[in-house]
């Protein structure tokens, strides 16, 4: 199953193992997908001079578990990791190995083993899913720190029944112990803020100490990353507190707009941000969520979930932008019964259906470009009198017959039937004119949110909650600076985010040498 080419880089990336893994698989004899599985592990298996091998043994289900030295990990597949979901097999091993690149600093892993009780996740995912991988990799390698955690991941393409049962509508779907805990993209930090919500925690985490620096930048995309190479190269300590590598990046599929790079991907694009910033001295610490930002004196200190606190005399705001909610009726409820935000990840459950694309930009148009192309009919509602996509796009989108486009329209309530979505009410701005569309799915594409909640009442900011910075990135606290789509800057683009982050650090750099950041 696995070419030559696959064969040999897995090779490598197994050569040094330490420790001695078994596949430990289970199997119906006439399963339609057993072949296909055993293949697969045996060709992986094969790669690694002996040190994996795989047991078969008859079952009721098709899955395999990671056996290390003989003892669990607490990692399953329910299904054949095939497509994005095959890198997860690849990182569950590595990760119990101790070699995997994603495994998180000791203050993060502690939280993860401060976790209270005996805990059971299963994720239910599409192997065509994008997102999907990050969070099965994210509770495998915590099932692997702690041996209080177990996660297996399913295929719901194998498992329809189970799937319908539950009323999953969209992927990544994780539960714990049988109750639906977290729907959609999610990083290794949002997924452990979860679990603590919901189990607590046995032993007081962080350390209480606040850990000083010179710098302080909080978040890690285009204008973090920026500010952070710019102040290391001055000599500074610094420190990166982010939610993820990459931020809202991530989630863009293509980028070609990038001056002097033609073509990138948002993975790939976040992947070069941390190179490029662990080519420094900087304190690059992920899954940090900050809690509260005070002053003390001169200090700005930076409070984390999880108890551990930062303290520098300049601060770098650089905490991007999250998707815009439509906050209307029905759209909580309906999260994941319907409402989607990312048709990459959960087009591929309307096949055939109706859905209705709520947004008329760039995001939206392009989503209901891609969704024609799965969806029986995509209706595209803007609330402006006219799209604001690029013309190509607007072109390209109203020569698809499947593809319908209203303006002026207000988007007023998700409507179901209490498990899933059956229609969108909308207004005529124009008419006043209301009604009620009958379809299957909803995807919210509104835009963008300033991610400034953390540093309310302390800097200005504007009517759209954005930072208000001056002309070098300075707020109206001395020594707190905001670069980004946080701020008030216009044009929410990838290269002005980093001239803005360079911009915030050569003025904390120059306030610092004037003595008054």
């Amino acid at each position: 199953m696995l070419d030559s080419s696959l064969k040999s880089q897995l090779r490598g990336i197994f050569a040094d193992l330490q420790a001695n893994y078994t596949l430990d698989v289970t199997a119906p004899a006439q399963h339609e997908s057993r072949e296909e599985l055993l293949v697969l592990l045996g060709d992986v298996a094969a790669t690694s001079s002996g040190k994996i091998s795989c047991s078969v043994k008859e079952g009721d289900t098709l899955e395999f578990s990671l056996l290390k030295n003989g003892n669990p990990t607490g990692v399953t597949f329910r299904g054949v990791p095939n497509g994005h979901e095959f890198t997860s097999l690849l990182m569950a091993i590595l990760n119990s190995d101790g070699k995997g690149k994603n495994i998180p600093d000791e203050s993060i892993c502690n939280r993860v083993k401060a976790l209270k009780g005996d805990i059971r996740l299963t994720t239910y995912v599409s192997l065509t899913c994008t997102s999907c991988p990050d969070v099965v990799q994210a509770l495998n390698l915590m099932a692997i720190l702690s041996a209080n955690i177990r996660h297996e991941m399913v295929d719901g393409a194998l498992h329809q029944e189970e799937a319908n049962a539950l009323k999953i509508q969209a992927v990544p779907s994780v539960f714990a112990d049988g109750e639906l805990l977290h729907t959609g993209r999610a990083d290794f930090g949002e997924l452990l803020g979860k679990l603590e919500a919901r189990y607590g925690v046995s032993a007081a985490k962080g350390d209480a100490a606040a850990k000083k620096y010179d710098v302080i930048v909080v978040g890690a995309g285009p204008a973090g990353s920026a500010a952070a190479i710019y102040s290391a190269r001055k000599g500074l300590k610094v420190a990166v507190l982010a939610e993820r590598i990459g931020g809202q990046v991530k989630e863009t599929v293509g980028i070609e707009n990038l001056i002097s790079v033609p073509h990138t991907t948002g993975e790939q694009l976040a992947a070069d941000l941390k190179a490029h910033v662990q080519a420094y001295a900087v304190d690059l610490l992920e899954y940090r969520k900050v809690e509260k930002v005070e002053l003390d004196g001169r200090e700005k200190v930076v409070s984390v979930a999880g108890g551990e606190k930062f303290t520098a005399p300049a601060l770098i705001v650089a905490t991007g932008a999250s998707w815009r909610r439509l906050s209307v009726a029905g759209e909580q409820e309906y999260i994941g019964r319907g409402v989607a935000f990312c048709p990459h990840c959960d087009g591929p459950f309307y096949k055939g259906k109706r859905v209705a694309v709520v947004g008329g930009g760039n995001s939206g148009v392009e989503a209901a470009i891609d969704l024609a192309g799965i969806c029986a009919k995509v209706t595209v509602f803007e609330f402006l009198d006219e799209l604001k996509a690029d013309k190509v796009l607007q072109e390209k989108a109203k020569g698809l017959p499947n593809v319908e486009i209203f303006t002026a329209m207000q988007t007023l309530e998700i409507v179901g039937n209490g498990e899933k979505v059956t229609g969108v009410r909308v207004k005529n701005r124009q008419t006043e004119e209301e009604r009620v569309v009958e379809l299957d799915g909803v995807f919210v594409q509104i835009g963008l949110s300033a991610n400034s909640a953390t540093l309310k009442g302390l800097v200005a900011t504007n009517r759209a909650g954005e930072v208000e910075v001056d002309a070098h990135c300075r707020t109206n606290q001395h020594g707190i600076y905001a670069a980004g789509d946080v701020t008030s800057v216009p044009y929410k683009q990838i290269i002005i985010s980093m001239g803005e982050g360079a911009k915030a650090a050569l003025s904390a750099f120059e306030d610092r040498l004037r003595g008054i950041s």
